[in-house]
């Protein structure tokens, strides 16, 4: 954890009806390496629209793919190095309220789906959905969906490379006798309703650290 073993750099823009916008760039230098391509929308409510994402492993093209968000529905139209064309059509309880494209700066958006006013806790979700159930998000991009259960620990006050920030603290990770569960993931994002990622811990086999090093804030 005391070497650089990726980047991310990424753009939000925010629209004039609360829709969001996040573009990211994603490498991950370990080996099989990893370069990711996203942009994912949310409505003024924070549910995801629509998200485009496109993956390369090893330097060579995993898929590239499209997804869609409705009231009780999604859907996606993909195409992987793996399964070739792929068309889904999932139904689901519940208008979707994250979606978990495996960029660093939008695990942070996820959190918007906990009630803060319960207090800290874990919170329990029937359903998240998201391109990949890999950990580092490495294959090609389809529609997944498992439940999940992510804590709340608290308010912090935390200092990265890009300064000093009012902080909410949560952690991922708590699913337990979930298979294929995510090491315990421990993530800070900004206080001031825009959920934007501060820092992150990873635990266990993966042990990885990220930080935001530089924020540019620009006002219309």
């Amino acid at each position: 954890m005391d070497q650089e073993r990726g980047r991310e750099r990424f753009t939000i823009t925010v629209h004039s009806d609360g829709h969001r916008t996040c573009t990211a760039q994603s490498e991950i230098d370990d080996r099989p390496s990893v370069m990711r391509n996203v942009a994912l929308t949310l409505d003024e409510n924070w549910h995801p629209l629509d998200c485009f994402v496109r993956i390369s492993v090893g330097d060579r093209f995993m898929g590239s793919g499209w997804f869609r968000f409705g009231e009780n529905e999604a859907e996606c139209e993909t195409w992987t190095a793996v399964e070739g064309r792929v068309s889904q059509k999932m139904s689901l309880i519940e208008r979707p309220r994250a979606f978990v494209d495996h960029a660093i700066i939008c695990d942070s958006w996820v959190l918007s789906m906990l009630d803060l006013s319960k207090g800290p806790g874990v919170q329990k979700f029937p359903q998240l959905l998201m391109s990949s159930p890999d950990h580092r998000g490495a294959t090609g991009p389809m529609l997944h969906c498992i439940p999940t259960a992510i804590e709340y620990v608290g308010e912090d006050r935390i200092t990265v490379g890009a300064g000093e920030f009012d902080a909410l603290h949560f952690r991922f990770g708590v699913n337990v006798g979930l298979a294929n569960n995510h090491p315990r993931y421990d993530v800070w994002c900004t206080a001031d309703g825009h959920y934007i990622f501060l820092r992150g811990a990873v635990y266990g086999y993966m042990m990885t650290y990220y930080e935001l090093m530089d924020l540019e804030v620009e006002h219309a």
